[in-house]
Parts: structure tokens; C-alpha cells; sequence
């Protein structure tokens, strides 16, 4: 029991090192796929081909398709997971640079934690309060050194939309019947891609291959690592670990990125963003991912296999 115990474990971290690092790539890849592509197309593709891999993967499972309410919580999980989210990261990524692009997207857990308080699923905590007074001031402290450099308002903006929308995604999850988390990802990738792909066509984007090799890579990183397989791995981390140990990847994941942005994207490391990029870190453990009581309720992976 023991020893099956601490395989599990190992399973698990195993797991989660390999999100945290793949999950780091993302916002990298997205940067390197704006220089060439529109932002809205490069999003489209992106997911469209994750779609596309994950539908095959369901053939070859024999898994079925979700009906009525559950096909329906699907898709709206895909729109607002993929679709909303997506497109205002990409259009802020294009000129947010990706060290701070992911390191707001760790206020993720925190900004779920309020969202399931406000709509009564859980009672407030006042270690909540605490983690956001200090994720914003961490927030307010690595956005000055970019606003400096020209980064329009309205990026940092896309960007907490996109850590709101993907909040609440993770919110709805748990009011969802339950679907296999290769189906749900399917599904749910098809319609965020349809959204994707709808909304670069009303934007006039140009359709068109890349011709760089960097955004070839790049593309091919964020589909197959950044997409497919990160969502899997992050499932498994959910299945052995719960949703809370779980969702440290999104506070361990900023400082991949901006490890990695810093080495190919030439990201400078200001003094504001590393005093800040903790304080947004501290904030999101106090308020969302501080061991202490869990309030009595669903089965916080409900909709994993």
C-alpha cells in the first residue's frame, strides 16, 4: 500500500514538472507566432489542429460523444477556455512581452477562488482578501517598467479578461456534468477554434501558412506540448493530486517563462518585474493555494476519468 502510495506520488510529480514546463513554453511560442501570423489565425490553427489530434485520440478510445446539457457544457467551456481566453492572450501577447503576459495568468487560481465565492459556492475567506491586495500590488509593480516601454493599456487589460474568462471556465467545470476529460478537451477545442476561426475572419486576418521556420516550430511546440499535452498532463496532476495541489502550475509556470523569454525572446529582466513577479506569486498562494479547511461539496475532479 506504501510503496503503491509513493509510486503515485512520484507519478504525480512527475506530472506536474513536466506541465510546469511545457505550460512555461507557451506564451514564448504565442510571441514568436505573432511576429508572422495575425493573432486571432495563429490562435485558430492552433487549436484547430489541437482539436483535430484530440478527436483522433477519442476514435481511437472509443469514447463517446457527449449529448444534450453535457454537450452543451462542453461547448461552452471550449468558448470561453479557448475561445475568449485565447483570443485576448494572443492580442495582448503581441505586445506584452511573455514573462509578464504568464505571470499575470497566475492571478488564474486566485481570480477562480473570488468568482466561486461570488457566486455562492463557497464562503469568503479572509486570507482571499489578503492574496488579492497583494497579487495587485504585485500586478501594479510589473506592469509600470512595460507601461514605460509603450505597452498600450488595453493589452494588460486583454490580459486580465483572459485570466477572468479562463477563472471562470475552471468555475463551470464543476457545475458540468461529468465527460471525459479527452472528450471535454475535444469538444471543447473544436468549439473555442470555430470561435477562433469566426472571429479572425470578421477581423479581415490574412490566411496564410507561415513561411519562417521559428513559427513553424513554434505552431508545432504549441499544438502538440503546449496544447495536447499539457492538458493531459494537467489532468493527471488533477486526478493523483486534487485540484488545489494542482493548480501550482500556473504559479510555477511564470518563472519558466520568463527563464525562457529572457534566453530566446531577449525579455529584459527589470527591477519591477522581478520584485513584482513574486508579490503576484505570494498573493495567489495566500489567497487560493494556502493549505487550511476546504469547504464540503463536489468532488473537486469530478470530471476527470
Amino acid at each position: 500500500m506504501g510503496a503503491s502510495r509513493t509510486a503515485g506520488e512520484r507519478a504525480g510529480l512527475a506530472a506536474f514538472a513536466a506541465c510546469c514546463l511545457l505550460g512555461g513554453g507557451n506564451a514564448v511560442g504565442v510571441r514568436f507566432s505573432n511576429r508572422e501570423l495575425d493573432p486571432l489565425w495563429g490562435a485558430a490553427v492552433r487549436f484547430g489542429a489541437a482539436a483535430v489530434v484530440l478527436l483522433a485520440v477519442m476514435a481511437v478510445l472509443r469514447l463517446p460523444m457527449p449529448r444534450g446539457r453535457a454537450l452543451a457544457g462542453a461547448v461552452l467551456y471550449g468558448v470561453l477556455n479557448f475561445g475568449v481566453t485565447f483570443a485576448l492572450a494572443y492580442y495582448a501577447l503581441v505586445r506584452v512581452h511573455a514573462g509578464l503576459g504568464q505571470t499575470l495568468l497566475a492571478l488564474v487560481p486566485l481570480a477562480a477562488l473570488l468568482l466561486v465565492v461570488a457566486q455562492r459556492q463557497e464562503p469568503f475567506r479572509r486570507s482571499a482578501l489578503a492574496g488579492t491586495l497583494v497579487a495587485v500590488a504585485g500586478v501594479a509593480l510589473a506592469s509600470r517598467a512595460p507601461l514605460q516601454g509603450g505597452v498600450p493599456v488595453l493589452s494588460l487589460l486583454a490580459v486580465l479578461g483572459a485570466v477572468l474568462s479562463l477563472a471562470e471556465a475552471t468555475v463551470l467545470v464543476h457545475r458540468l456534468p461529468p465527460v471525459h476529460p479527452v472528450t471535454m478537451n475535444a469538444v471543447g477545442m473544436s468549439a473555442g477554434a470555430a470561435l477562433l476561426f469566426a472571429g479572425s475572419f470578421a477581423a479581415g486576418d490574412a490566411w496564410r501558412l507561415p513561411e519562417r521556420a521559428a513559427t513553424w516550430w513554434a505552431l508545432a511546440y504549441m499544438v502538440v506540448a503546449g496544447s495536447v499535452l499539457t492538458f493531459v498532463l494537467y489532468l493527471v496532476v488533477v486526478r493523483r493530486w486534487g485540484a488545489s495541489r494542482a493548480a501550482y502550475v500556473f504559479v510555477v509556470a511564470p518563472v519558466v517563462t520568463i527563464v525562457l523569454s529572457a534566453w530566446l525572446d531577449d525579455e529584459e529582466l527589470t527591477v519591477g518585474l522581478l520584485l513584482g513577479a513574486p508579490l503576484v506569486l505570494i498573493g495567489v498562494h495566500l489567497g487560493a493555494l494556502r493549505p487550511g479547511r476546504r469547504p464540503h461539496g463536489r468532488s473537486e475532479g469530478r470530471n476527470t476519468p
